[in-house]
């Protein structure tokens, strides 16, 4: 017992000692001198502004590529929280991410934030999630040296350290030297010290003409006022004109008048502290819920009996403490969330508050440093579009549409992590996240308005339907029965398609079914009482029971368009479709036909055919060595399984083309054909099932037999031929007995019962 004892004092020991050097090691206390000299070295980091800094955090966490079917969009890896296990990340809405950093670029080069970035979008769309990615990573970097922040504060020493008449009566000790600083004396020397709740920057405390010299000497010092146009840094307003709280410039007049004008004995008081922003103790970054007051008040410090330390000369001034949400998140992110919610009065102070970074009080002016950041579903927008005020708030609004996803494999990526929480220890089935994601995006979708394209491609977009568009949008698979010419012209067609009702007041991804509706879907389903597991049959019976509630859904009282857009309970049969098209797929692989090596053996062989065809030239053949022409009976084969029409010369010249023009949008890399010509790929497969589609069917009913107690009826091989069937599907697809037992039995009701 006693040496545990001696075990757990020694780890506190250690635990004691490396906190003392962290504290040492981030510079968590300074005198107001010591911070000079820190700001000198670093004065970009310490002259920034809560604009300047959150931008700074974007690009400290980087950036990466993110290809669509449809384009390129830079994500910001702020959003993946690099910082977290949680797997809390933002998932896709890249182009909204790009846009709230475009409006802090804007803001650092005006040197204030002087409009409230508004998201804006349909219940659900991950608007807050976005908010809480940036608060996160705002704190996560206030962390590290280099979002190191501080403010400052008020020390006044025990009677007998000072002397001077200032409220103190004296006493034997005297620090004589004025540049001595009461920053790192202990508590117990000291009588009072105040905190000062809006963080002001220690700056603040020079005289403006002074500090706007000093600031640039560092700047030019260091280069940063003569960098070119695009590294220029911009020294915000907040430390170009702006003055100390009202509490802070009483204490340091006062101070001032005492000490006879003598700046470096005020200056003695002051104690510089890093802060760190926090969400959870309301520093630097919070969240305003609907509420009927200004965010801000005062109380009066020297009313407070429990303050009975101030100095005399203190004591007569009035002096204040602030609070409430804008004085928590100064120097930081506020967030206002549902902000159309409140009455128009409760958020009118914002105008001014916004626009000249302050708010007034019955007693003093509070000048604010802050990223203004708000929230709203688009019915409580539309409806404050139509009130005469949206005139006074549209300049001071930055608008920011966060629309729902459109990309499978990214809404499919939310349910993935949803199921794992709704299954807890069951299994869950395989492609239990996919066709709830897939019947989300197809809810979503708006039929295209085909007269917007060009005629050779008009009959095909006009064509489309739900399913479509979803995988067009998700992997970029065109619809079966397109010409080469079609498949080209509509990939090329397809981020138009994508953009096309941005400026439209319905848009796409404004309607739909939510990920928070679904939720509900896959809980349900988990709890299901026909399965042991999480069932993907259960998520679309759930899902029929969801498309009865037409009083509580808005989405579902959409009337049916042409093509299947909007009749929702008809998508439920789609997405069973393509439930079983994978389900099959699996099975012909757990059977041991796909061979996707074989496909690409093919397709390269062809290409390399095609390649000497195109250019003239003869080929090695590999078994005589022998050099040959091309072999023309190879090519128009694989021609006619990928249904070419027209000119086989001409199909085979677009080929090379195409390879061409890939290698240039991806320099220094080895083509990848699947990608380039993925829909000729799924062709040559569904061309290879087609042959062997009677072997399958024979398959399935041995491999029912086989796990429903009938496997004594079969013969030797096709009893292992089962057997191994149900291993790959266990071990390669994630199936267990039972999933993969009720889900080939529906695959063979609906594929293979004639």
């Amino acid at each position: 017992m006693g040496s545990e004892g001696k075990g757990v004092r020694a780890r506190l020991k250690i635990l004691s000692e490396g906190l003392q050097t962290g504290f040492k090691e981030k510079k968590r206390v300074m005198s107001f001198a010591e911070y000079l000299d820190f700001a000198e070295e670093r004065p970009r980091a310490q002259l920034r502004s809560s604009p300047q800094f959150a931008k700074d955090c974007f690009d400290h966490w980087g950036t990466q590529d993110v290809k669509y079917a449809w384009g390129t969009q830079r994500r910001f890896k702020l959003f993946d929280c690099p910082w977290s296990e949680r797997g809390d990340q933002l998932l896709g809405q890249e182009g909204v991410q790009n846009q709230v950093y475009r409006a802090l670029c804007n803001f650092v080069s005006e040197g204030a934030a002087n409009k409230l970035i508004l998201l804006h979008g349909p219940n659900g769309s991950a608007k807050s999630t976005l908010v809480r990615c940036i608060g996160r990573g705002l704190q996560a970097y206030s962390e590290l040296d280099e979002g190191a922040m501080y403010r400052f504060n008020w020390i006044f020493p025990k009677q007998k350290l000072a002397r001077g008449d200032i409220g103190f009566s004296g006493g034997d000790y005297d620090i004589a030297d004025a540049s001595e600083s009461y920053a790192h004396l202990p508590d117990d020397l000291i009588d009072a010290k105040f905190i000062d709740e809006l963080r002001d920057h220690p700056l603040l405390l020079l005289p403006l003409a002074e500090r706007r010299e000093l600031m640039s000497d560092w700047l030019s010092a260091e280069g940063g006022q003569n960098a070119g146009e695009e590294g220029r840094f911009v020294i915000a307003d907040y430390l170009q004109h702006g003055q100390l709280s009202h509490r802070n410039r009483g204490i340091f007049e006062a101070l001032l008048a005492s000490y006879k004008g003598d700046l470096l004995r005020v200056l003695r008081h002051v104690q510089v502290e890093r802060f760190f922003i926090s969400h959870r103790y309301r520093e630097g970054y919070v969240t305003v819920e609907p509420q009927l007051s200004v965010d801000a008040h005062e109380r009066q410090v020297t009313q407070d009996n429990s303050i009975s330390a101030l100095p005399p000369a203190l004591q007569s001034l009035a002096l204040f403490y602030y609070g409430g949400e804008l004085v928590a998140g100064n120097r930081g992110l506020i967030e206002y969330s549902d902000l159309l919610k409140r009455p128009l009065e409760a958020f009118k102070y914002l105008l001014t508050t916004v626009e000249q970074s302050s708010v007034s009080l019955q007693n003093a002016t509070l000048y604010l440093d802050l990223c203004f950041i708000g929230t709203s579903n688009e019915i409580h927008l539309s409806a404050f579009k139509e009130i005469p005020e949206f005139q006074s708030f549209k300049g001071r609004v930055e608008l920011v549409r966060v629309p729902y996803l459109l990309e499978l494999s990214q809404e499919q990526l939310i349910y993935e992590a949803k199921l794992r929480e709704a299954a807890r220890s069951r299994h869950v089935a395989p492609h239990c996240a996919y066709v709830t994601a897939l019947w989300a995006v197809m809810t979503r979708v708006r039929k295209p308005v085909a007269g917007q394209y060009p005629k050779d491609i008009a009959d095909v977009v006009d064509k489309l339907g739900p399913l479509e568009k979803a995988e067009l949008y998700g992997s970029g698979k065109p619809p079966e029965g397109l010409t080469t010419a079609q498949r080209q012209a509509l990939h090329a067609s397809l981020a138009d398609l994508r953009s096309e009702s941005q400026s439209y007041p319905v848009y796409e991804g404004l309607t739909g079914a939510s990920p928070r509706e679904l939720q509900s879907v896959l809980f349900n389903a988990s709890n299901a009482a026909a399965y042991d597991y999480v069932s993907p049959l259960a998520i679309l019976a759930e899902l029929e029971e969801l498309c009865k509630q037409v009083s509580v859904y808005d989405f579902l009282k959409q009337e049916p368009q042409a093509g299947g857009f909007h009749d929702h309970r008809t998508l439920i049969d789609k997405v069973r479709q393509r439930l079983l098209d994978r389900v099959l797929e699996e099975f012909q692989g757990a059977m041991g036909l796909v061979d996707d090596a074989a496909y690409r053996r093919l397709f390269d062989l062809y290409l390399l055919h095609v390649t000497h065809f195109t250019k003239g030239e003869k080929i090695r053949n590999a078994n005589t060595g022998k050099s040959e022409p091309a072999d023309e009976t190879m090519m128009t084969k694989v021609e006619k399984t990928l249904g070419i029409e027209g000119e086989a010369k001409d199909f085979r010249h677009s080929l090379i083309s195409k390879i061409g023009a890939w290698s240039l949008d991806n320099p220094n890399t080895k083509p990848i054909y699947e990608e380039i010509f993925a829909g000729y790929f799924l062709t040559l497969r569904d061309s290879y099932f087609q042959e062997h589609d009677k072997a399958v069917a024979l398959a399935v009913g041995h491999f029912l037999m086989y796990v429903s107690d009938g496997a004594a009826s079969l013969s030797d091989e096709d009893r292992l031929q089962s057997k191994t069937i149900l291993e790959n599907l266990i071990g390669r697809y994630g199936y267990l007995e039972d999933s993969a037992r009720d889900i080939i039995r529906v695959l063979a009701r609906a594929r293979y019962s004639k």
